[in-house]
């Protein structure tokens, strides 16, 4: 069967912090669904910690090849250091739409790459610990749109499958949006289809 369920994080952790040689990781774990979210947060951590020396992080949005999006940047640590070990967390724990930050303050001593790989990922898995984590459906929206006389044929379908509504507007024209979990929303899409001038369409996410 086809999984439709995630694991995320629903707010923000209470920030960690790492100590090695003087050198201080803050960990951070932020719920974002897009990249616009991502770099804000990235800002308000350069803002808070200017005078960091470092700030690496690894995010992954989505659920599923080929519209799963991730990246791991080092932003100035030795390659491989530091956004991989973050990323490796996230997939440790099987989190998506998270996006984790660790913030270094350089103590003076160099910790060499082996101690770089051992405190980013510490951090992160810190970060995720201090989260609270959640599985969530993976939810398929559709419009529907009906003439007021059919109002009661949509609602007798929502009701009896007891589908989300997560917006309406009804007037002579009535849309409906639903919110579907994916492994049904074939079933659902097919039985609006069959009901006489009902339209229903899937959303863009």
């Amino acid at each position: 069967m086809e999984n439709d369920t995630y694991k995320t994080i629903v707010k923000p952790n209470d920030e960690v912090l790492f100590k090695d040689k003087n050198s201080k990781f803050f960990g951070y774990a932020f719920p974002v669904k897009n990249e616009d979210e991502v770099k804000a947060h990235i800002e308000d951590l350069k803002k808070q910690h200017h005078s960091a020396r470092h700030w690496c992080y690894a995010y992954q949005i989505g659920f599923e090849e080929p519209d799963l999006l991730y990246r791991a940047n080092d932003d100035g640590e030795p390659n491989n250091s530091a956004g991989m070990p973050i990323y490796g967390q996230i997939q440790s724990f099987e989190v998506t739409n998270v996006l984790i930050v660790v913030v270094r303050y350089f103590g003076g001593v160099k910790l060499g790459v082996g101690g770089l790989i051992n405190a980013y990922k510490t951090t992160a898995q810190m970060a995720l610990e201090a989260c609270k984590i959640v599985t969530k459906t993976i939810n398929i929206d559709f419009l529907i749109t009906f003439d007021y006389k059919n109002m009661n044929k949509v609602m007798r379908v929502i009701k009896e499958k007891n589908l989300n509504i997560t917006d309406q507007k009804l007037e002579l024209d009535c849309q409906i949006t639903i919110s579907v979990r994916k492994k049904e929303a074939n079933t659902i899409a097919s039985i609006f289809d069959s009901i006489y001038e009902v339209n229903i369409k899937e959303l863009e996410n």
